[in-house]
């Protein structure tokens, strides 16, 4: 089965044999390639230049300029460009020295299959994708700056690692390759798709779907439409949203509560770029870029045979974590901030002023349901709202704590803390304060200390170490 080329990428032909060069030229222009002909070495060698081809074919004996020049050219002046040399049987030694001169591969004449010369092309293109975003991909890394900041405007941070996971989606966000968005349920994930899809300039539409719950039936009509007759009631054809996001992006939601029937069709999908609509017996092809996210762990799925294995190493090409709230607690007063002038322009009012002290309560909130959950709250807060400066109370009662004790000092730096009667509790030593912390920490993560570690901002070595020293000083 042939597998169409949605870019174009160029070939250049270098063969002196008329009839098998054109024979190959028009093999290759069916599958969407652009294709340069020349009929010896000298010609090829003059065409390189001007065409600036990804791929270059050549034979070895020929007039004028034999191929063993011309790999020898190409290399001296672009090393990067893969050569493939097609030649005749039997000469063990024109094969060995072409791949020293740098040929990536050697096929024998005669070419019975043509299809053989696709699969060599298409595994070289892919190294040549592969090759291409790793440079890119270093090099945006290492420059610091942004390719396309207007894209990720909407994604309001000032976390260092909340912004090294812009940087990286950045870098990767015009590889054709699917991209897999890990996160807990409420950290953003599709709004940084929505991202990934401006930044990436395809010019079809974003279509996201949550998976989450689909049957097999289900998923494949939703994604991939049916054919009339296709099943009982199945009157008219239907467009599946795959088909929607053409030319655009397909964001998948939730994947990880895929079934096995459902993560087969999502393989193929990622692996040739075609489907089969429900009761249709040719495939289509797709161009859509495709997006994924889940809040589950796939490896642990994978371990326990529930996800499959090929499918998470196909989804692994481009992957990353966005942190949850409580590891980007700076990210806090930004939000809230956001969150209120989009609650106050939703409910026709003035964005109100926060009490200092609310962001101390925050900050010391797990936030189980992360940004989502700070957005509920902010708008319930806005809407209860009247005057002045606004209340907490509907943050401390969504956060189920007790503010009648007591309250964080109005400059929120944990020095002392002022009572409701008004006297003040001495100041607690370093030591005091920090093994409180160590202590409220290990019960929030409930025992572990990786965890707990990132609530403190430390390295879990770090807080290891502490520990240690407290049990001697103890003893």
């Amino acid at each position: 089965m042939r597998v169409t080329v949605m870019r174009k990428y160029r070939i250049l032909l270098i063969e002196d044999e008329d009839d098998l060069r054109k024979s190959i030229a028009a093999f290759f222009e069916d599958l969407n390639y652009e294709i340069i002909e020349a009929e010896n070495g000298a010609r090829g060698i003059e065409l390189f230049g001007s065409f600036q081809p990804d791929i270059v074919f050549t034979d070895l004996r020929m007039p004028v300029l034999d191929g063993f020049a011309v790999i020898s050219a190409i290399k001296e002046t672009s090393p990067a460009t893969p050569v493939i040399v097609i030649s005749g049987t039997g000469v063990m030694q024109d094969a060995i020295r072409a791949m020293r001169l740098g040929a990536r591969d050697y096929i024998v004449k005669p070419v019975l299959e043509l299809e053989e010369l696709e699969l060599v092309c298409k595994r070289t293109i892919n190294e040549l994708n592969l090759h291409r975003e790793i440079a890119s991909l270093k090099e945006q890394l290492l420059g610091g700056t942004l390719k396309n900041p207007q894209a990720f405007s909407g994604i309001a941070t000032q976390s260092a690692s909340m912004l090294s996971v812009i940087k990286y989606l950045d870098a990767v966000a015009r590889s054709p390759q699917p991209i897999l968005i890990c996160g807990e349920t409420g950290t953003g994930k599709e709004v940084v798709a929505q991202a990934i899809h401006q930044a990436s300039c395809c010019q079809g539409e974003f279509v996201a779907v949550n998976i989450a719950g689909l049957d097999d039936q289900v998923f494949s009509d939703t994604l991939f439409g049916h054919v009339r007759g296709a099943f009982t009631g199945a009157d008219q054809a239907r467009d599946g949203l795959i088909r929607k996001a053409r030319g655009g992006t397909l964001f998948l939601d939730e994947i990880g509560d895929l079934g096995p029937q459902a993560q087969v069709k999502l393989l193929r999908l990622l692996q040739e770029g075609e489907y089969y609509p429900m009761g249709a017996d040719y495939p289509l092809k797709t161009d859509a870029r495709i997006l994924l996210a889940t809040h589950r762990n796939l490896r642990e799925l994978v371990e326990k045979g529930l996800f499959r294995q090929d499918l998470y190493y196909r989804l692994s090409t481009h992957q990353v974590r966005l942190p949850p709230l409580r590891e980007r607690i700076d990210d806090i007063p930004v939000l809230l901030e956001l969150f209120l002038a989009d609650a106050a322009e939703a409910l026709g009012k003035t964005a109100p002023t926060c009490p200092p002290e609310l962001f101390c309560y925050l900050k010391a909130y797990s936030f189980p349901g992360n940004i989502r959950e700070l957005r509920a709250m902010t708008f319930d807060a806005v809407a209860c709202h009247g005057q002045g400066m606004l209340s907490m109370k509907c943050f401390l009662d969504a956060m189920q704590m007790d503010a009648a004790a007591a309250v964080p000092c109005q400059n929120c730096d944990g020095a002392s803390v002022i009572l409701r009667d008004g006297t003040e509790e001495r100041v607690p030593t370093l030591k005091e304060a920090e093994e409180v912390l160590i202590a409220n920490a290990l019960s929030r993560a409930e025992g572990n200390q990786g965890v707990a570690a990132g609530y403190l901002g430390i390295t879990r070595n770090a807080l290891n170490k502490k520990l240690i020293r407290g049990r001697q000083q103890a003893d």
